[in-house]
């Protein structure tokens, strides 16, 4: 499904594709995942979609976004919203559907296939009008997990399927020990995506 001459753009869903991974039980290693995809094709661009929580004096995320920044990516961040669910409960909403759609729409003249990282199937009617304008579509998620990470209607829509857990070995990186796991990256090593609940 890649082609040499392809023109790629990545859309990365980052909490989606932090949790997908999780699930697997692997850490994704950014470096990596984004020469995987220039091996691949031309890479235009890879973007990364984020919410951060603004209020909080130290973000667990921040590292990864300042790494992403100065390592190629094109970051979409917006502030996460708090509240408190019926039982009490704390949450998180940040959802970058939005952005990432218009980000894809706008670069879709200028590509030949875009890779998806997520399974939610809001994303069925993007990969449906990238499809009418010429542009084929992967979409990266996962079905080993219990239930699947993939909306089926997204995966039956996409052009190729690609298994995370088959890029294991080509972007994955060891889970680290806790103990000896320190909060900010060091070298090329960035860290990884802490929130999963994000939506």
């Amino acid at each position: 499904m890649f082609y040499k001459d392809d023109r790629l753009a990545l859309f990365i869903d980052g909490s989606n594709l932090y949790a997908a991974a999780r699930t697997l039980g692997f850490d994704i290693d950014y470096k990596l995942l984004r020469q995987e995809f220039m091996r691949r094709g031309k890479l235009v661009r890879a973007f990364y979609y984020t919410a951060l929580l603004e209020n909080e004096e130290y973000s667990p995320i921040r590292p990864l976004v300042d790494w992403l920044n100065y390592n190629g990516f094109a970051m979409r961040t917006k502030p996460a919203k708090e509240y408190t669910d019926s039982q009490g409960r704390r949450k998180v909403k940040g959802n970058m559907d939005i952005e990432l759609t218009v980000d894809a729409m706008e670069l879709a003249p200028h590509v030949d296939h875009v890779v998806i990282f997520s399974g939610d199937g809001d994303f069925k009617p993007l990969v449906e009008s990238l499809q009418r304008q010429g542009v084929r579509v992967s979409v990266v998620s996962t079905i080993r997990s219990q239930p699947p990470m993939i909306a089926d209607e997204l995966r039956r829509q996409a052009d190729n399927f690609i298994e995370l857990d088959e890029l294991r070995d080509v972007i994955g990186r060891p889970p680290r020990d806790p103990r000896v796991a320190s909060d900010r990256p060091t070298g090329e090593d960035a860290p990884e995506q802490p929130m999963a609940e994000v939506r």
